[in-house]
């Protein structure tokens, strides 16, 4: 069985559903710390040719808090949001086809944080037809206290994974030996650069997903989910 283990990020960039569709099993952590400058609230849209952050506005909090513990800001204006995406998407070729299923992504009522980008990758997922079962950390069973990588060798073990997939910037993070004397097989996973054109400008890669939808046939973005990246492993 393949495992990856990811945070849970809001409307990422195509790699993430390319490492969920990769797995026999996909856990999302809950119970792990908020970070300001990572990608669980935020990520980037096309806007005048070049990238630009979007973000969910969250409830001023202890900074100490995990992500299921966080909420959205009472203020979080779930229109202002979605007319982001229309400025920058609305001359886009599948606008008509993905604005509908995107308006109902963000306009989920879900106020927690967790619950509600949860929700947006199931619901990506679903778009894309990718059939992974995805799990939520704290209902494992593991040991919250351990980390790093003892942390996902005890997930391993817990849903009876014998191969562990993690993105290719994670290579410096885990040692291949600990995992073999586990019994887990590690591999690393690279997303091949998906090209498309973008309003006729010069091509900017590692968008949100919403991106890559807006500018592609659905079929077009599933075969590119399943197939355009490569496993390697590392001694």
């Amino acid at each position: 069985m393949k495992l990856a283990v990811m945070q849970p990020y809001f409307l990422p960039y195509i790699g993430y559903f390319q490492l969920i569709s990769a797995v026999d099993v996909f856990v999302v952590y809950d119970k792990i710390k908020y970070t300001k400058k990572g990608w669980i609230n935020r990520n980037r849209l096309l806007r005048n040719g070049a990238d630009a952050l979007f973000s969910l506005p969250l409830k001023s909090d202890s900074d100490a808090l995990d992500v299921v513990d966080r909420v959205l800001s009472p203020d979080f204006e779930r229109e202002k949001l979605l007319r982001q995406f229309q400025g920058a998407y609305q001359r886009a070729p599948y606008f008509s086809h993905v604005f509908p299923w995107l308006s109902r992504v963000i306009n989920t009522e879900d106020s927690n944080l967790f619950s509600y980008v949860h929700h947006s990758i199931k619901e990506v997922c679903a778009y894309l037809e990718i059939h992974t079962p995805i799990r939520v950390f704290s209902e494992l069973g593991v040991d919250e206290q351990l980390k790093s990588q003892d942390k996902v060798i005890a997930i391993c073990q817990a849903v009876g994974a014998d191969t562990y997939i993690n993105p290719v910037g994670g290579t410096g993070l885990y040692a291949s030996a600990d995992f073999q004397q586990a019994g887990i097989t590690l591999q690393f996973l690279k997303s091949h650069e998906v090209a498309y054109p973008q309003f006729g400008a010069t091509f900017v890669p590692w968008l949100s997903i919403v991106d890559v939808l807006m500018f592609n046939d659905p079929g077009v973005v599933m075969h590119s989910v399943r197939t355009d990246y490569e496993l390697f492993m590392i001694s």
